[in-house]
């Protein structure tokens, strides 16, 4: 199915109900209808169609879902690249998506153009915010254009979206999602447009991001209102979710610490807010428990997925986050709040080992995927996805176990494990143990590369403001908490962990700031 038929359908059932709202401009789901089908119709004048790339470089902006419909109309590819990328990346993935147009927001202009006689195939550049030079500006495209839609046949494989991932050895790997791997997360699982509900979801998550684009996505399907921010800022979100009375989000978990954290949180009311989804990144036990307590009308959703999979594949849902019942009972529950959840209808799971053989239950292994979200794989480049895909089976590099009711927990990327006189260690184990301790607000592990035990380990530490330890303290304390191959052998202290934009704390920045021998 056709995603440009997800904006179609609403419009003409709710052509008056507000579909965006970002920085004090307001569009219905006519007004947004009939923008994209303005800019479908400059790009295919602009010799723009079925197949062909379009780029955009910009923070989030209301403008990037005219250009993904617009896109999806003609049966272009969308291509969002990472506005944190550099010159040299940044060429690279425009030549590797061989787009022919390239949106870009104000603050990318002079790198756009310092890269310009770079890039050969393109040969249209439109300019999100205002005039620059070289540019042509993006509400003069749109003026003048029809408002009538605009429809292009596809198939369920052709690609609609193709989104860059960093590769194993260095070289970004586009990723193909297509029409039929997108609209089957909605279709799915998202409950369908109903014309009396107001839903208000505020998105906040980078729209180069799948986790960002898929919200607008699934949003547009359910007709909800999507309430858009540029970057996360705390006091901005919550004066937004306050002001527009927000009931839905999706965040990350550092988003949600931050919030609590912050000395304004108690100033705002955010009792409109019926629904937080988190993901992207492992959610730290006693944050998803302080945010069960600091937001008691709130219902939370984990949700697991990768680029790969185009969406979500697996969820913890509300009711697992309520901690009631027995002793018994709450003990189980809270320790499956260290989950990722079950697989969601229509995705098959299973836990695999380096042969791709099925382990037993309890035991770690790769998470391999089936499904109809699964990626078509990467934009030429058969080898690496020969690699990922086999035999239909998504490859994800997460390791897990899964316990006996079906509950999958993670147990680290398979990239980060560490090998230890021939023992495999997952750190997120090490890492759960350690934020335990009263005076450690953060913890990271590593593998340190060793002549006699291949690899060691070392705890990379946050503290708590106004607290403190010391590096005997805490491997005494893990004494207590692992087995004796999983203590860690060395620990450093930091102020903060490096991070994307997602939240994921960037292991190989880590191993190479603390790579030092351990003696």
């Amino acid at each position: 199915m056709n995603t440009a038929e997800f904006l179609s359908i609403s419009s003409m059932i709710s052509p008056d109900k507000e579909a965006i709202i970002f920085e004090g401009k307001r569009f219905t789901y006519q007004a947004l209808n009939e923008r994209a089908n303005q800019l479908a119709a400059a790009l295919r004048d602009k010799g723009v169609g079925k197949g062909d790339a379009v780029g955009v470089m910009q923070v989030n902006c209301s403008e990037i879902a005219e250009i993904y419909f617009a896109c999806a109309k003609l049966g272009a590819m969308f291509v969002p690249y990472s506005y944190r990328a550099k010159a040299d990346e940044l060429k690279v993935i425009v030549e590797l998506s061989e787009a022919t147009v390239l949106f870009a927001g104000s603050r990318y202009i002079s790198l756009v153009n310092d890269l310009r006689d770079q890039l050969q195939k393109v040969n249209q550049f439109i300019s999100l915010e205002g005039e620059a030079d070289g540019f042509q500006e993006y509400e003069s495209v749109l003026a003048g254009q029809p408002t009538d839609d605009i429809t292009t046949e596809v198939e369920d494989d052709d690609t609609t979206i193709l989104m860059f991932t960093a590769g194993t050895t260095g070289t970004p790997k586009g990723v193909m999602l297509t029409y039929g791997s997108v609209s089957s997360f909605s279709l799915t699982n998202v409950v369908p447009l109903d014309p009396d509900d107001t839903e208000k979801n505020i998105l906040t998550v980078p729209l180069y991001h799948i986790a960002g684009l898929q919200a607008i996505i699934a949003g547009v399907y359910g007709a909800r209102t999507i309430v858009i921010q540029r970057q996360f800022e705390p006091v901005a979100w919550m004066t937004e979710v306050a002001n527009e009375g927000v009931q839905r989000a999706m965040m990350v978990p550092t988003m949600i610490k931050l919030l609590m954290d912050h000395e304004d949180f108690s100033k705002h009311d955010l009792s409109s807010l019926e629904v937080i989804t988190y993901g992207a990144a492992p959610m730290p036990l006693e944050v998803i428990k302080q945010a069960i307590e600091v937001f008691p009308n709130t219902r939370f959703i984990n949700a697991f997925g990768q680029t790969e999979s185009a969406a979500t594949i697996t969820a913890l849902q509300p009711e697992d986050h309520i901690i009631e019942g027995t002793d018994e009972e709450k003990e189980i529950k809270l320790n499956r709040l260290a989950s990722i959840g079950r697989p969601l209808p229509g995705v098959e799971i299973r836990i695999v080992d380096e042969d791709g053989q099925e382990v037993p239950q309890g035991e770690s292994g790769e998470i391999v995927a089936r499904g109809d979200q699964v990626m078509k794989g990467y934009y030429k480049q058969e080898a690496e996805t020969s690699k990922t895909i086999r035999d239909g089976w998504l490859f994800t590099g997460d390791l897990a176990y899964i316990d006996d009711e079906g509950y999958i927990f993670l147990s680290g990327r398979a990239k980060d494990l560490i090998i230890r006189g021939g023992e495999n260690i997952a750190p997120s184990e090490i890492e759960v143990a350690l934020e335990t301790h009263p005076a450690v607000d953060e913890a990271a592990v590593i593998g340190i590369p060793d002549q006699e035990w291949g690899e060691r380990i070392r705890a990379v530490i946050v503290l708590k403001s106004g607290q403190s330890t010391n590096e005997e303290d805490l491997i005494g304390f893990s004494r207590d908490l692992l087995a004796s191959h999983k203590r860690p052998e060395s620990v450093v202290f930091t102020k903060e962990l490096p991070r994307n934009p997602m939240g994921k704390v960037l292991k190989r920045d880590l191993r190479e700031e603390f790579d030092t021998p351990i003696t």
